[in-house]
């Protein structure tokens, strides 16, 4: 890095050193270089596109997708008396005429643009006429349809820079995994780029995982928190969970401000400004709060309900101790809340037919001058059935994707209308990818299943599990979750060459038993017992008449025996390697890290089970002992401590009680209550071996019942 760099790092922004790999990421970009970052939240990633715009002989234009955001950035700069401006739909058209002259005068060196303005072909005229040094995309991960977090107006960013000449671009974003990275690269046709993918890692964050059986408990549990610390953020799924949550702890003496992106523009920035001025030192929210939130004396986020990706769970978590600081991460987890997003995966993924619907009901409803103007919940209901107006949404995101439609706002009315561009062209002739929607649905629907799988997985270091999701395969147990904490922390390694193997053999035959969709997605078609029983190369009929028995994984591992190969399924799933689909019948599937492992890209690290050496249920061993005598800790035979099952008892008399007095032994029977005592199970999946407990009890009741061995091993 030139002395001339640093002198502009001293003079413009006060600082005397780069935080690595700032350096390396300006010294790539001043050099002309396409270049792709991945950073945390908290790492500097905004310098790594200020400083050089400061030195590049042109204007730099900054991508970002929310108008606060923006403001905050240009404000700050202009603070430091440096030439940065902002173009959004906020502005009239005299001002964006302004900013667009100054920046043909040569007066700007920063101009951040909303990703909507692109929507504009004059825009796009007015942009070709003036010299562009560098275009930064921030919250690159907005590009992909597989991140979490789409923005459909970022995909016209690729045309953009083609129109522009293709000036140098650098792609900014603080979570992508493997795939998403592959996205960015691919949409905007990154030349050679330099990849800097900083360390994940939040050493000063406690990740903590509460498995709560009420909203009473989860209060309880929050109320707790904020009495030891007072600053924060408390995240929400909904916009009527977070008003719920802001009353009832402003009525038990904890004044929390309340947002989310129902209410209008002003009410949402004054409550940002109060909260980044420290005039209010809790926020209840939506996760339309967060980006360019960079408060640094937040002590805790909480997630009051259940994320809808680990992605999104992991950004959001990292706005607590920016100033390097201790701080709380807690995840107040309910497997019901599961079923607010599976209705946004619902909405955020229509099928066709509703695509299809939508586009009829326009053509229908149109003007002389092809234009409709209705709200999304009017426009829903001119379909036929019961429609969530969030796929409706999308459908109108998708047919404008293609084409069909454009949107403008409507004068007087905080609803956007609806114009045909092709109102002739039949549906079938959009050119609609049905089976791309099928699989983006199903990519949201596996990102639910992590943060699930996370939630369960009390083993691993939380921080650990969150690198290995994201493609950090060697880290350190952070030392501060609740897992490092626990006792019954199981060490987690690499595998040894033949425990490796043995794992890509288990993991090849899941493979060859789902349908390959591409190089790293693959849709499960049969459940883990089948799986199973294919690698043990059984000949029962069911695996017969499947043809099973003709696959090259069959009779794979015959040797290692049924119990074992339960027990290192169960271990991958923790790891994030495999994943059972929810339906009528559980499929078990490989994940785009299983593929990884597979394929020998990525080390096998997991809390590896005993093995027996033998197989268990196909034979009995040469003593002419039953293998399951043999079997690892999951299933071995142990005592049952009498208070810990006097524990279970009562919390299952206060369920029956609780439910108008309910039988005891239809909540769970005392041969089962038993066996939760005697194997001390780690999850509902592991549980799901204790007989007598089947995939409801396993989602409903269980979980209640771990939190009391949990507690009891804690004393």
């Amino acid at each position: 890095m030139s002395m001339d760099t640093r002198e502009a790092l001293r003079r413009h922004f006060e600082f005397d050193r780069f935080r690595p790999p700032q350096d390396e990421v300006v010294g790539a970009i001043l050099a002309g270089r396409d270049t792709m970052v991945i950073m945390p939240t908290g790492g500097g990633k905004s310098l790594c596109y200020q400083l050089p715009a400061l030195l590049l002989p042109d204007v730099t234009l900054v991508v970002s997708p929310l108008i606060a955001l923006m403001k905050d950035q240009v404000d700050a700069l202009r603070q430091r008396h440096l030439p940065a401006a902002l173009l959004n739909s906020t502005q009239t058209a005299a001002e964006q005429r302004d900013t667009l002259d100054a920046m043909s005068r040569g007066d700007l060196k920063l101009v951040y643009v909303a990703p909507e303005r692109f929507r504009s072909r004059a825009f796009l005229t007015a942009l070709a006429r003036i010299r562009i040094s560098l275009f930064a995309i921030d919250e690159a991960h907005c590009l992909s349809q597989w991140g979490h977090d789409f923005r459909p107006d970022y995909l016209r960013l690729g045309k953009a820079l083609e129109n522009l000449g293709r000036p140098p671009v650098a792609a900014f974003t603080a979570t992508a995994t493997p795939e998403v990275r592959e996205d960015i690269r691919t949409h905007l046709q990154l030349r050679d780029p330099a990849v800097f993918v900083s360390g994940f890692a939040r050493p000063n964050l406690g990740f903590k995982v509460m498995q709560t059986g009420s909203e009473d408990e989860k209060y309880r549990l929050l109320q707790s928190l904020l009495a030891t610390h007072r600053k924060g953020i408390i995240y929400c799924a909904t916009r009527k969970k977070v008003e719920s949550v802001a009353s009832n702890l402003e009525g038990d003496g904890f004044p929390a401000l309340a947002y989310h992106g129902g209410m209008d523009d002003r009410e949402r920035e004054r409550i940002q400004n109060a909260f980044m001025r420290k005039e209010a030192d809790v926020v209840v929210a939506t996760n339309a709060f967060g980006m360019g939130i960079d408060r640094d004396d937040l002590r805790f986020v909480v997630h009051f309900e259940m994320p809808g990706s680990v992605e999104a769970y992991y950004q959001e978590a990292g706005r607590a101790g920016r100033d390097g600081l201790p701080s709380e991460c807690l995840f107040l987890f309910n497997f019901a809340d599961k079923r607010t997003q599976e209705f946004f995966i619902e909405g955020r993924n229509p099928e066709i037919s509703i695509v299809q619907a939508v586009y009829a009901a326009l053509r229908a409803a149109a003007d002389e001058r092809n234009e409709i103007v209705l709200s999304i919940d009017e426009l829903a209901d001119r379909l036929a059935g019961k429609v969530n107006p969030i796929a409706v949404s999308t459908a109108l995101s998708i047919l404008g994707r293609h084409g069909a439609l454009e949107r403008f706002d409507v004068p007087g009315r905080r609803i956007r209308g609806t114009r045909l561009l092709r109102p002739a062209v039949p549906f079938a002739q959009l050119g609609i990818d049905a089976d791309m929607l099928a699989r983006k649905r199903e990519r949201d629907e596996a990102k639910l299943r992590a943060v699930i799988q996370y939630a369960y997985d009390a083993r691993t270091c939380r921080q650990q599990w969150i690198l290995r999701y994201f493609g950090e395969a060697e880290s350190q147990p952070c030392g501060e979750c609740d897992a490092c904490r626990s006792s019954r922390t199981v060490a987690v390694r690499e595998g040894t060459e033949e425990e490796t193997l043995i794992a890509k053999k288990a993991l090849s035959g899941v493979a060859r038993m789902s349908e390959r969709l591409g190089r790293s997605e693959w849709r499960p078609r049969y459940g883990r017992a089948r799986v199973v029983q294919c690698l043990l190369g059984s000949k029962a009929a069911p695996v017969k008449q499947a043809g099973l028995d003709q696959l090259s994984t069959h009779g794979l591992l015959k040797t290692e025996g049924k119990d074992y190969l339960n027990a290192l399924f169960r271990e991958m799933e923790r790891a994030g390697l495999v994943y059972t689909a929810d339906g009528d019948y559980p499929l078990f599937g490989i994940t785009g890290a299983g593929v990884r492992v597979m394929l020998g890209e990525s080390p096998c690290a997991l809390a590896w089970p005993p093995r027996t050496g033998r197989p268990d249920s196909e034979s009995r061993r040469a003593d002419g002992s039953s293998a399951a005598s043999h079997v690892g800790p999951a299933t071995a035979a142990g005592t049952v401590d009498p208070g810990l099952m006097e524990k279970l008892r009562e919390k299952r008399s206060q369920m029956a009680a609780a439910r108008g007095g309910q039988p005891a032994y239809v909540i769970l029977t005392n041969k089962v209550l038993e066996e939760l005592a005697r194997r001390r199970p780690a999850s509902p999946e592991e549980a799901l071996d204790i007989p007598g407990v089947g995939e409801a009890k396993a989602r409903q009741i269980i979980p209640t019942f771990l939190k009391v061995i949990r507690d009891y091993e804690g004393t």
